[in-house]
């Protein structure tokens, strides 16, 4: 499979650079097993989900992983925070004019300073004089995705966050989450549904594009995620009555399948770079919410594996036709698992 089987153009119009009115407010695109289309409004999505059902929400919180400083020679620096690592030590990704030398201090403002404590695969570690935590709270900034050309404001603090994020680490939203309130929490309960959480520290590095030819040679950044006892027991009990398990988020359906990788689902604790193209057999996961992904990205290959690729494709045109919200603040699709996906592979003449 090809990088550009999976590429498709978008007017620059379709990305969403600030979220809708409200949560709710956003569009559904359902996508059926046999990829026929139906044109709804997010709150419809309570219309396609069953008494018995378990949605899996991403539980991860976002933190203000986005640093302005200066090195001691005044030179400017941007950190992004990849991963926080202990009180006062992270991995991050460093903008500047030349890299930091190892050893050397970045200073952010007047009252905090970090030392450079090595480099490995294009991150480095920096070791904070106060607690990490402490300083993102007094000059971190929300690290919002690099289509959303714009300074961060005071509202992303709420909105680039799920309602339920709870454990922080996420230098990314969980964005199929971004679209529920509390009220549509609780008509899914109202449903019969059961709801049950994940926690997937979403990384800098899913917005790494795909640089080789072919897709399988893509080596795929690593991501902490914690199943617990918990939500495996829930995904037996929903299967044990019938009911799907409905991921919500791309992270979600990482979790699960990671979990899930000896057949059963079982608890599971650490890195994950499971890496979902066409071809993938699914094992835990019935049904997908997600939003829309960037062109030649690895969440569009994975969306291609669970539907269909050829029915995948023919849904985004559809939704460019249809002018659709694109990306992180964008709409959302709701798509069910095609058992013959894997089947759908993309050829060289394609």
């Amino acid at each position: 499979m090809l990088r550009e089987h999976f590429q498709f153009d978008l007017p620059d119009g379709l990305i969403a650079r600030q979220p809708a009115q409200r949560r709710r407010d956003s569009r559904l695109l359902s996508m059926a097993v046999d990829g026929s289309l139906q044109h709804q409004h997010f709150p419809d999505l309570i219309g396609h989900i069953r008494a018995g059902d378990l949605l899996v929400f991403n539980n991860t919180r976002v933190i203000a992983a986005r640093l302005y400083g200066h090195k001691a020679s005044g030179g400017k620096i941007e950190v992004l925070i990849e991963r926080l690592l202990e009180e006062r030590k992270v991995r991050a990704h460093v903008r500047a004019s030349r890299a930091p030398k190892v050893g050397s201090q970045i200073h952010f403002g007047d009252a905090y300073s970090a030392t450079v404590c090595g480099r490995a695969n294009g991150l480095f570690s920096l070791t904070f004089v106060t607690p990490v935590v402490e300083v993102l709270q007094a000059i971190g900034h929300m690290p919002l995705p690099p289509y959303i050309d714009r300074a961060d404001g005071e509202a992303d603090r709420e909105r680039y966050q799920t309602v339920y994020a709870k454990t922080p680490g996420a230098v990314a939203a969980p964005t199929a989450g971004l679209h529920f309130d509390q009220q549509m929490l609780t008509a899914i309960r109202d449903c019969g549904a059961d709801i049950g959480y994940v926690t997937l520290h979403v990384g800098a590095g899913t917005f790494q594009p795909v640089r080789v030819e072919h897709i399988q040679q893509h080596k795929m950044h690593a991501e902490w995620l914690q199943v617990d006892q918990t939500i495996c027991q829930q995904v037996r009990d929903a299967r044990a009555r019938g009911g799907r398990v409905i991921a919500v988020g791309t992270t979600s359906v990482r979790c699960l399948e990671t979990a899930s990788r000896d057949g059963a689902i079982q608890p599971f604790s650490g890195d994950t770079d499971i890496f979902i193209y066409p071809g993938y057999q699914f094992s835990a996961v019935d049904a997908l919410l997600t939003n829309f992904h960037l062109s030649e990205s690895t969440l569009l290959m994975l969306v291609s594996a669970f539907s269909g690729y050829a029915s995948i494709m023919h849904a985004y045109r559809e939704a460019i036709a249809e002018q659709y919200r694109f990306f992180s603040y964008g709409d959302a699709m709701l798509l069910h698992h095609n058992p013959d996906a894997a089947k759908d592979i993309p050829r060289h003449d394609q």
